[in-house]
């Protein structure tokens, strides 16, 4: 699985390499991970929302990299009093944005933002990425019916190290049976120690009503555990006619619910990180000298210039 995405953009010589680092750095980019060696150097700049844009056709801007920012033309005003020279002027586009472009150490660079009548064609989605790497997961499995179990735990494990998480982060704590699940996993989440929890167990129907108590005593426990205590949990529990259905949701026809719910954690936990870092940093009104810090800027996009290969 892809664990990021970079845009590498190689500078001719150190001088144009300085002259992007300073714009970048100008327009409010988080510095990511930098260095300087003996045969090379290198800046990673990082974007709330990134990701490349094919397409094909007329219409497109003539730039090797795209921004979406609040006001163009509040952007094209701070670079102005920063000093850059080579820019071209904001102009309306038939796409119903207003758009302009600038040329920066061999790169021509697009800033554009719609127009207040086209933003409803282009409302803005917030969709988490599944991105792991340094956040901490508790597994609580049902050693009832661990031949389902137990597959349902390596889909999870799977899942957890697809996405980037190391072995110390993950905790795997075994209780009896689904009904004690609830409780073990509110007891991890109240430590503050985990992001997230998965839970993973299975349910067979048999000839009594005691399948639809737990099911519905488990299910009820396990998202009142999540809304209360705020740690998102992801829910794998299996509740099957069969043994057969079981096997099926344990890693052969319908794939693997544990890996699915292991997937649903994490994405719930960068969603949540993202929704905390938004509330906690109250958005100032913004100055035209900041417009790029204190405001979202969103994707960057590469694109392909017509007739290019």
């Amino acid at each position: 699985m892809i664990k990021n995405l970079r845009m590498l953009r190689l500078a001719k010589n150190k001088a144009e390499f300085q002259q992007l680092k300073e714009f970048f750095s100008q327009l409010g980019l988080r510095d990511g991970e930098h260095w300087e060696a003996r045969s090379n150097s290198g800046h990673v700049f990082l974007v709330e929302d990134g990701g490349i844009e094919l397409g094909v056709g007329e219409g497109f801007p003539e730039a090797d990299l795209v921004f979406e920012v609040n006001d163009a033309d509040g952007v094209y005003e701070l670079l102005k009093k920063k000093g850059w020279k080579k820019l071209g002027k904001p102009e309306d586009q038939p796409f119903g944005a207003r758009l302009f472009t600038a040329e920066v150490g061999g790169q021509n660079v697009a800033f554009y933002n719609y127009l207040p009548e086209n933003q409803h064609h282009v409302a803005k989605e917030r969709e988490a990425t599944l991105n792991a790497r340094g956040k901490r997961f508790a597994l609580v499995v049902s050693r009832f019916n661990s031949f389902i179990t137990e597959r349902l735990l390596d889909g999870a494990l799977l899942a957890l190290r697809h996405a980037g998480v190391e072995k110390q982060d993950m905790q795997v704590v075994r209780v009896p049976g689904a009904f004690e699940i609830p409780g073990a996993a509110r007891a991890l989440a109240e430590s503050g120690k985990f992001d997230g929890i998965i839970t993973l167990g299975c349910l067979l129907r048999g000839g009594t009503l005691h399948y639809e108590v737990i099911a519905n005593e488990v299910t009820r426990g396990v998202g009142q555990s999540a809304q209360e205590t705020g740690v998102p949990h992801g829910f794998g529990v299996l509740t099957c006619d069969t043994l057969e259905q079981a096997i099926d949701r344990a890693g052969l026809k319908a794939g693997n619910k544990g890996y699915e719910a292991a997937m649903a954690a994490i994405e719930m936990v960068n969603l949540k990180l993202s929704a905390e870092r938004k509330l906690s940093k109250p958005e100032p009104k913004a100055k035209a000298k900041d417009l790029m810090k204190t405001r979202a800027l969103t994707p960057v996009r590469a694109v392909k210039r017509q007739g290019e290969k």
